[in-house]
């Protein structure tokens, strides 16, 4: 009979069928993360160009082909070019200009004639604000019925379907509302005269389908007349006349060659849907082809040697590119951080593995088995695993998130299996390279580390200082390269090797001191955590990774809605702002504190047209009460000042609003008026006709009440009475109702709200979805972090037990043996808690110069509240650091409850080599 082998891997996998799922899991988690992590980034790249690009006018993203007829050609040819088929021509050679990856939108373009002067009309019946007629501009634009809805009448038409430069008399329609404001309708006749007089009946009113849309940008007044001034002479009040349009069918454009100057136009729009931020260079190399490069050569040759083409789409990628490259750098520090992480887990994970299975490999090799053949049988039962597992978790980020790129997340997807395959046959490998006959102690450490080990360490510490030098010197978005990316992480990697390699030394010393105290507890726990060995890398690296991600991270996000938060006081002045031209209701601050949420209301009376005697020029000019007023500008942190040194002199009037001019009026102002004033006394003309004298005894950048550079803030009760009267109104409380406050309001006032203005910073889904990113990121990091701790005290749980079981047989209690444990754990715990705080503070003060957080905080390069930089965040600090020692203490309790219910014979088996 011949023996049956068992296959390896199903042997294995029924022997541990729990290992098997949990590292199923593990991959199958971090597969999908690490997939789901470039298809997000796809997406809200894609979601901030394409709003970029829909944001903009149309006529500034399109690009606008025009050619004028050739000089020289005779009457017919000049008709020829400007007819239907011929233009159609045309288009379809201007679509072919058009490289990829730029997209035309056909539905949206559009192609036609149009005059380039407006020709003004004698008629009477026209508006005339200032006495000067009405002008028109003549279009024949291809397609009118595909993108208007007709409201009265019909389409124009061309009588015989063909026009020429002889012809005298033509058919238009005009949109709504031109026939509202220049008072036509259908049937209405328009005469031009222009180089040859025409006669231009109205037969139909439209409708745009699309007002904002591309077709009709080409010429904003074809759409809606617009209000001219006439030139004339520097001063004098200037004349206004309306100028509208005339769409004409297509047919008739030959006619407009004997009335104004005619060009030829191909106007296309981007399709929104098929631009992507990946493209962004393309898209560049594309849009300049046409204007300036190859297409625009092929333009020459295929429409007209005149053709030209211009377009403002290039400045708004050039804009969106800039905000782009600002932000990247930024997520790329917090991905490089959790994926280091996620990276130290699985690889932690392989080297539990092979402790568990130390003996059994030891003895396969003893056996006569190769180090090449045990590591492919490993191989092929991890890959067992792993490969479906990460399959699985691309397949669920690939439906999570939709609409991105496969190859990116594919290639993360088999990354991450690489690492879950290989982590254990390379641990087994470099483990029984050799053959041994028995093992050293585990829990033993090395006098020395090896050379290998210090080159290692050392050439890891150079590059961690050449990364932060280089952030600090020219940022993180000045090209500084991957290396800046992970510059927290290399800070992080630094701490941990450090800590390793000093954190025993104290506790060695302390070992021999502590044997002279009562009981066994104290003593033992030293000197048991004073030993540690090379494996105590990986758990304190991705600690403190976490920990320095995490505080990076945390002071991104902090730094970002401190910018917010004080952009948004300094441009509303208060929780709330309500203000109006004129003086507000004396009953409206009683109706808004009954509003939700509103604890305060403080009245400011500014006048915006006060202007000093000798120049003229305006000087905004605040009236407070003192009191209230400084409480204010204290709680917003815009130019606080003690109210007594605004408080009106003795004298200065008689009550409220009842000061005299002769006075003088202690006065806050901005630096820029303290500086062409001085401290001598001044006076100023206030709107109302009176006259208040002031003197500068205060200097702040900013305050509450008035928004700019230039501005006086006095005691409103020593101005002249009926001067500066209440208009604005300041309001303090916590989630204000914007509703309540309107209603309160009504019309007497325009409702500003601080929490409105600073939603309105987030003004691109780069913005939101870099901090959603970048929060996702700093949450994976934590989990992983905190799995990598619980893997960490699971590769000594087996060793810990057994101890409790022997210790117990020579009498310690259970209480003793929690305390073991937990003594036990807290040696290493709280230095690697007290250094990820130390890191993550030194990681941000480090990197904290050559971080700008402006772009992803304001959208823009620019603040009203200057560089908006990382602060230091005390909750990403305190936190990590808590938890890492919450869950220590409370897995070594666990352990030791348990291994109490189990007891001692459980534990020590016979020939358990624990």
């Amino acid at each position: 009979m011949n023996p049956v082998t068992a296959p390896w891997v199903r042997t294995r996998l029924r022997a541990a069928p729990g290992a098997a799922v949990a590292l199923a899991v593990l991959v199958a988690l971090t597969a999908c993360l690490a997939a789901a992590f470039p298809r997000a980034l796809d997406r809200y790249t894609d979601a901030g160009l394409r709003q970029a690009v829909e944001r903009a006018p149309a006529d500034v993203t399109g690009v606008l082909v025009s050619a004028a007829p050739a000089p020289g050609l005779d009457v017919a040819a000049a008709e020829d070019s400007l007819r239907p088929r011929p233009l159609a021509d045309g288009y379809r050679s201007v679509l072919d200009a058009v490289e990829s990856p730029l997209v035309v939108d056909e539905e949206q373009s559009s192609y036609g004639v149009r005059a380039t002067d407006s020709v003004p009309s004698p008629e009477e019946w026209l508006p005339r604000p200032d006495g000067l007629p009405a002008q028109m501009v003549l279009a024949a634009p291809q397609g009118l019925g595909d993108h208007a809805r007709l409201r009265s009448g019909r389409l124009p038409r061309v009588a015989g379907g063909r026009a020429g430069a002889s012809t005298t008399e033509l058919e238009a329609a005009v949109t709504e509302e031109t026939a509202r404001t220049l008072h036509m309708r259908a049937g209405s006749v328009v005469r031009l005269p222009g180089h040859r007089e025409l006669t231009v009946r109205v037969t139909g009113i439209v409708a745009p389908e699309r007002p904002d849309g591309a077709y009709w940008s080409v010429d904003p007044v074809l759409r809606s007349p617009s209000l001219r001034r006439a030139p004339g002479p520097p001063g004098a009040p200037a004349s206004t006349y309306w100028v509208g349009g005339l769409l004409l069918a297509p047919e008739a454009a030959p006619a407009l060659l004997g009335s104004a100057p005619v060009i030829r136009y191909w106007h296309l729009a981007p399709d929104p849907d098929a631009l992507h931020g990946r493209d962004l260079d393309g898209l560049a190399s594309a849009v300049a082809a046409v204007e300036s490069g190859p297409g625009l050569q092929r333009l020459h040759a295929t429409v007209s040697p005149l053709a030209d083409a211009t377009t403002g789409l290039d400045d708004v990628l050039t804009t969106y590119g800039r905000l782009r490259g600002d932000i990247g750098p930024l997520v790329a520090v917090a991905a490089s951080g959790a994926g280091t992480v996620a990276a130290v887990v699985l690889l932690m994970a392989g080297g539990l593995a092979g402790d568990r299975r130390r003996a059994e490999l030891a003895l396969l090799r003893a056996r006569g088995a190769s180090v090449r053949g045990l590591a492919g049988r490993l191989l092929a039962e991890t890959a067992v695993v792993a490969v479906p597992a990460g399959a699985l978790g691309l397949g669920a980020a690939l439906l999570a998130l939709p609409g991105a790129r496969l190859l990116p997340a594919l290639w993360a997807a088999v990354a991450v299996t690489a690492v879950a395959c290989l982590a254990l046959p390379l641990r087994a490998a470099a483990a029984h390279h050799r053959v041994r006959v028995h093992d050293d102690r585990r829990d033993a450490a090395s006098p020395r580390a090896s050379r290998r080990r210090t080159v290692a360490e050392l050439t890891v510490v150079v590059l961690a200082l050449g990364a932060v030098e280089v952030l600090r010197r020219r940022g993180a978005t000045d090209g500084a390269g991957g290396l800046v990316a992970m510059a927290p992480v290399l800070v992080g990697v630094i701490a941990a090797l450090v800590l390793v390699r000093l954190y025993p030394l104290p506790l060695r010393g302390l070992a021999r001191p502590a044997r002279r105290l009562r009981g066994a507890v104290g003593p033992l726990a030293l000197a048991r955590a004073g030993r540690t060995s090379a494996s105590t890398v990986l758990p304190l690296l991705a600690l403190l990774t976490a920990f320095t991600v995490a505080a990076f991270g945390g002071s991104v996000l902090g730094g970002v809605a401190d910018a917010r938060d004080r952009a948004a006081v300094l441009a509303v002045g208060a929780d709330a702002r309500v203000e109006a031209v004129e003086s507000l209701p004396s009953g409206l601050p009683a109706r808004l504190r009954e509003a939700p949420g509103v604890r305060e209301v403080t009245e400011a009376g500014v006048d915006h047209l006060a202007k000093t005697p000798d120049d003229g020029q305006s000087l905004p000019l605040a009236g407070v009460e003192p009191g209230a007023y400084a409480a204010l500008a204290g709680r917003t942190g815009l130019g606080a000042f003690p109210a007594g040194r605004l408080t009106r002199p003795d004298g200065a009037g008689g009550g409220h609003g009842g000061g005299s001019g002769d006075a003088v009026l202690p006065a806050l102002a901005s630096p820029a008026v303290a500086e062409r004033f001085g401290d001598r006394a001044f006076r100023l003309r206030l709107a109302d006709g009176g006259v208040a004298t002031l003197r500068i005894v205060l200097v702040r950048d900013r305050t509450p009440a008035v928004y700019g550079d230039d501005f006086l803030v006095v005691d409103r009760a020593g101005l002249p009475a009926g001067a500066a009267p209440p208009n604005v109104l300041l309001l303090t409380g916590d989630d204000l109702d914007a509703g309540a406050l309107r209603r309160a309001a009504g019309d007497a006032g325009t409702v500003h709200l601080r929490s409105e203005e600073r939603d309105g910073y987030v003004d691109s889904p780069l913005q939101s979805g870099a901090e959603r990113v970048y929060t996702a990121a700093v949450a994976a990091g934590a989990g992983y972090a905190a799995l990598a701790l619980l893997l960490s005290l699971a590769s000594t749980a087996p060793e810990r037990s057994a101890l409790l079981a022997r210790l117990r047989t020579m009498g310690l209690t259970r209480a003793q043996g929690r305390r073991l444990l937990v003594l036990e754990s807290l040696p290493q715990a709280l230095p690697a808690a007290l250094g990820g705080v130390l890191t993550g503070w030194a990681a941000v003060r480090l990197l904290s110069p050559g971080i700008d957080l402006t772009t992803i905080a304001m959208s823009t390069t620019a603040s009203p509240v200057g560089r908006a930089e990382l602060r230091t965040d005390p909750w990403s600090l305190a936190v990590p650091a808590v938890a890492v020692l919450v869950l220590t203490v409370g897995v070594a309790a666990a352990q030791a409850w348990w291994s109490g219910r189990r007891g001692a014979v459980a534990e020590l088996r016979a020939g358990d080599a624990r």
